[in-house]
């Protein structure tokens, strides 16, 4: 008899100490989310929606954590097992059944219309929003401007050559004053809605500012967008937040956000689409000069 009183208390003791390693694991969860400095950075742009659905998830997400832990160490005690006690046999309880999908429910609702909300925002451009094309290699960032005309020219990945870095259709006229920042900072003016076309060159990327709560993909062969007003001056980074090759960790860039007159001078210092075309064919002319001629050439 003393032997099994043995064991009975050694599977009581066993049965605490872990419903006691589930009540820590839930405090230091806790503590860790309001000590630890996982906080995002300021934020520096207009999308405090995003900031929300990501808080309302976080809170649904956390209360739920906590409360399905603390009921599992809590049935660990309270329905350990004593010698006498046999376990009620209930395949199925309809009732149960119902409020867990109605609860579960309601709480993947509450995830998700914030975020929802926050989706059809962020791909509502205003009409007033200014165009600005990112372009991404492996493993560098590139920039378009429109010209006087407002208009971006057409491009393809087709038309990419070494004299023509964006692929822009030699053949588009709106193509011919577009403003081409290559392996350079994008420079912003603050307080300005700015609508960001996104195009990829090769493989899967994605433009994420962390300080704009603004991130979307570069497919190949698509092109997607999204739309923010830069609410801060100062120099923010571009990262890229998809997996694309070796060089994933150095693809890196610069948004820098600044007055308008600032942004103004800036834009005003960079080359167009007909300025690359002219240093491009001028580059090939000398080439062509430099190279020998034999006398079976004249």
């Amino acid at each position: 008899m003393v032997p099994v009183v043995g064991a009975n208390a050694r599977r009581r003791g066993r049965c605490v100490a872990i419903a006691i390693a589930i009540a820590l694991l839930v405090l230091v969860s806790i503590a860790f989310q309001l000590f630890s400095p996982w906080w995002q950075t300021p934020r520096a742009s207009n999308w405090g929606s995003i900031d929300d659905a990501l808080m309302i998830t976080m809170w649904i997400c956390g209360i739920v954590f906590i409360a399905l832990n603390l009921f599992m160490a809590w049935a660990i005690v309270r329905y350990r097992h004593k010698p006498g006690n046999k376990a009620h046999y209930e395949p199925e309880n309809a009732s149960l059944e119902k409020r867990l999908t109605l609860w579960t429910g309601i709480g993947i609702v509450a995830m998700l219309a914030p975020g929802l909300l926050a989706w059809h925002e962020f791909v509502t451009v205003p009409k007033e929003a200014t165009v600005v094309e990112a372009i991404g290699q492996q493993w560098q960032w590139s920039y378009r401007f429109p010209g006087p005309d407002g208009v971006l020219g057409t491009a393809s990945t087709s038309n990419v050559t070494p004299d023509n870095p964006f692929g822009l259709n030699p053949r588009d006229p709106y193509a011919r004053d577009d403003i081409l920042v290559e392996s350079g900072d994008l420079h912003l003016p603050v307080n300005r809605p700015v609508k960001l076309i996104l195009r990829s060159k090769d493989v899967l990327h994605d433009f994420y500012v962390p300080q704009f709560r603004a991130k979307m993909d570069l497919v190949p062969g698509i092109v997607t967008y999204f739309w923010m007003k830069p609410t801060n001056t100062g120099t923010f980074e571009v990262l890229c937040a998809e997996l694309c090759g070796m060089g994933h960790y150095m693809m890196r860039s610069n948004v820098v956000v600044a007055d308008q007159k600032s942004f103004d001078s800036w834009l005003a210092g960079q080359s167009n689409y007909s300025q690359l075309l002219a240093r491009a064919d001028a580059a090939n002319t000398r080439l062509a000069l430099a190279q020998p001629v034999s006398i079976g050439d004249k």
